[in-house]
């Protein structure tokens, strides 16, 4: 996936600011961070799959007009 840009420091201070310790608010920031890189899809990514996915769908209309052609040279 590609990267995402996330302010881990702001995140923390924002936590802290309403009532959340520096190591509960670390913690969040960190378990957010992860998730974020690990979990969160980007126009790129979803740009990638949306490529892979109109190139496979061609080669699979290739392959059943083929298949087609022949079934009705056959019959």
């Amino acid at each position: 996936m590609s990267a995402v840009i996330y302010d881990t420091h702001g995140f923390v201070k924002k936590l802290k600011a309403v009532g959340f310790t520096e190591e509960q608010a670390e913690v969040i920031a960190e378990e957010q961070k992860v998730l974020i890189d690990e979990h969160l899809a980007t126009k790129r990514d979803l740009k990638e799959l949306e490529q892979s996915l109109v190139i496979k769908l061609g080669g699979m209309l290739i392959v059943a007009i083929t298949v087609l052609s022949v079934l009705m040279k056959i019959l």
